[in-house]
C-alpha cells in the first residue's frame, strides 16, 4: 500500500512539473498580477488544474478514495495552495 501511495505521489508531482511548469500562485507573481486580475487568473488556473488532475486520475483508472486523494494532492501541488 505504501508503494502504491508513493508511486501515485511521484507520478502526480512529475506530471505537474511538465504540465504546469510552476504553481498558479508563482505564475501570478511572475506576471505581476494584482487585484481582480490576479483573482481571475487564480480562479481559472485552479479550474484548469482541477480538470487536468481529474483527467490524470481517469487515465490512471483510479476510483474512490484513491482518486479523491490523488486529485486533491494534484490540485494542491498545481495551485501552490
Amino acid at each position: 500500500m505504501k508503494t502504491l501511495i508513493l508511486a501515485l505521489a511521484f507520478t502526480c508531482l512529475s506530471g505537474l512539473a511538465h504540465a504546469q511548469g510552476a504553481s498558479c500562485a508563482a505564475q501570478a507573481t511572475d506576471k505581476k498580477l494584482a487585484g481582480a486580475a490576479k483573482t481571475s487568473f487564480l480562479t481559472k488556473c485552479e479550474k484548469d488544474a482541477g480538470a487536468a488532475c481529474d483527467k490524470q486520475a481517469v487515465d490512471k483508472k483510479l476510483a474512490g478514495a484513491a482518486k479523491t486523494s490523488f486529485t486533491n494532492k494534484c490540485v494542491k501541488d498545481a495551485t501552490g495552495a
